[in-house]
């Protein structure tokens, strides 16, 4: 039977730990990337695009442009 720091000296394990730092940077891009988008949605209706415009040029869904464009409270 392993013991924890027997574990984790294994090839298998160091695989599936850089592996699953590896997703989780991505998920945070991903993340980071949406928060991006979303943090402009009250800038680009400054300037007159209407939320069909600006789900079409982020990728994002219309009902998302409109909940982001909601004032917050």
């Amino acid at each position: 039977m392993f013991g924890s720091n027997e574990l984790k000296q294994t090839r298998f394990y160091q695989d599936v730990f850089a592996e699953g730092r590896q997703e989780g940077r991505q998920e945070g891009k991903q993340e980071g990337k949406q928060e991006g988008k979303l943090e402009a949605i009250p800038q680009l209706l400054g300037l007159g695009l209407s939320i069909e415009q600006i789900a079409q040029a982020l990728g994002l869904d219309e009902q998302v442009v409109r909940q982001a464009a909601q004032p917050k409270s």
